[in-house]
């Protein structure tokens, strides 16, 4: 994470055309997109894609319906859940804002926020219950961080048996440069009182019906105030799109998005454990490593979801690809460690019997997606198995064997691409 002691310095690098990044006259610039309908209708692209799932149903349709949103991959519309393709993370380290993958658990998301009249509330077991605009917000020290924001139940649809949920590929997943203030900070100007357990945060989104739980998520306090945890207000030097939580989102780096709360509005600390049904109930896993059961296995102690783990993938060649025989073949891709930086990426052209490492592009931070690349011979004739992997900074390696649960969390496995030379 970066601190600037230069404000100046930190609009100007990152203004948009004729306002600085994070003023009052930016937000209100761009403001009236969020009164934009989310869909007027089907208004998808013609385009279908047909993710490498081990069983049907594959194909998926192509939208671009959604405002502030390029061409992603459709699961869900109401709530929204849009998927990132592949391909668009071959194009670089950060992933544009149009093409950031969606996650939303309730329908009722607003479509318009006020900038105006917005207000954070600090509140609970604090010195000073606080009511925060925009502009005082904007007015306190800022940071910045390049981090990977992934679904708890991003490849979801590899998990074998089946699993419920959402039928997520690799894409449910990117990774922004975020700019805003340290929730440190915030919490610091409302006084934490002594005996404080846990902080929880809630936001603008309400349930569907009377009594579904209000979403909410919370974190231990000391980690709410290691100084790393952020809220944002901005996205790769732009405003956040309204479907990644305009005006302000919380980030968690090295955990799972399930904790990035949305359109946040509301800052609750506790002097007692968080019972509420999104972090006792729901979003658990097997306190197991990996979060691996066996299906239909009981009894297992179960915990909130928490870090991510390292992860890597090929992104220039794609699952049943024909690449030429006997020959040179680049290949690259994109690697992160979770909660702790890339160490090294290895990568294998013959179904894991032998590995070489590859070479790493630059670092944008621990949290960050990392380049890798490296060149292979192919197979003269027939079918080919390439394998990626990746170990972090604390030593952690992907399995070479999947993971599974009942819930479709944490898939974290050597992924494979089969190619064929010919």
């Amino acid at each position: 994470m970066s601190f600037s002691g230069n404000e100046e310095l930190v609009c100007r690098s990152l203004s948009l055309p004729g306002t600085s990044l994070g003023s009052r006259r930016w937000f209100l610039a761009r403001a009236g997109i969020a009164g934009l309908e989310f869909v007027a209708g089907p208004s998808w692209a013609g385009e279908t894609v047909s993710l490498p799932f081990p069983s049907e149903p594959r194909g998926r349709p192509i939208t671009n319906a959604f405002p502030e949103k390029g061409s992603l991959i459709l699961q869900r519309t109401r709530p929204p859940l849009l998927e990132t393709p592949m391909k668009v993370f071959d194009d670089g380290v950060l992933t544009p804002n149009d093409k950031f993958y969606v996650r939303w658990h309730w329908a009722v998301i607003p479509e318009a926020v006020e900038v105006d009249k917005f207000q954070l509330a600090v509140r609970g077991h604090v010195g000073m219950v606080l009511s925060l605009s925009l502009d005082e917000i904007l007015k306190m020290p800022r940071v910045e961080l390049v981090a990977v924001n992934q679904c708890s139940g991003n490849s979801r649809g590899y998990f074998q048996p089946r699993v419920p949920g959402a039928q997520w590929s690799n894409g449910a997943m990117g990774n922004a440069r975020w700019t805003g203030v340290r929730l440190k900070d915030v919490l610091n100007r409302a006084g934490v009182k002594a005996g404080a357990s846990r902080v929880r945060f809630n936001g603008l989104d309400t349930p569907v019906v009377d009594g579904a739980p209000d979403f909410m998520k919370s974190l231990d306090i000391d980690h709410a105030l290691d100084g790393e945890v952020m809220i944002a207000f901005a996205m790769n030097g732009e405003q956040l799109p309204l479907l990644n939580g305009f005006p302000l989102r919380l980030i968690v780096p090295g955990w799972y998005s399930t904790y990035w709360v949305k359109m946040l509005n509301d800052i609750e600390v506790l002097d007692r454990p968080d019972d509420s049904f999104w972090m006792a109930a729901a979003y658990t896993i097997p306190d197991t490593p990996f979060a691996n059961v066996r299906p239909g296995e009981v009894g297992v102690k179960l915990v909130p979801i928490n870090r991510m783990g390292p992860r890597s993938f090929v992104t220039n060649i794609e699952d049943g690809s024909k690449i030429a025989a006997g020959s040179s073949v680049n290949a690259r891709g994109i690697a992160f460690g979770g909660d702790a930086g890339v160490a090294k990426v290895e990568f294998s052209s013959d179904a894991g019997r032998t590995w070489q490492p590859t070479k790493l592009g630059a670092d944008f931070g621990k949290y960050s997606f990392r380049r890798w690349e490296i060149d292979f011979t192919s197979v003269k004739s027939g079918d080919q198995t390439l394998m990626v992997k990746c170990t972090n900074t604390d030593n952690a390696v992907q399995p070479e064997w999947a993971n599974w649960n009942p819930s479709g969390f944490m898939r974290s496995v050597v992924e494979s691409v089969r190619v064929t030379a010919a």
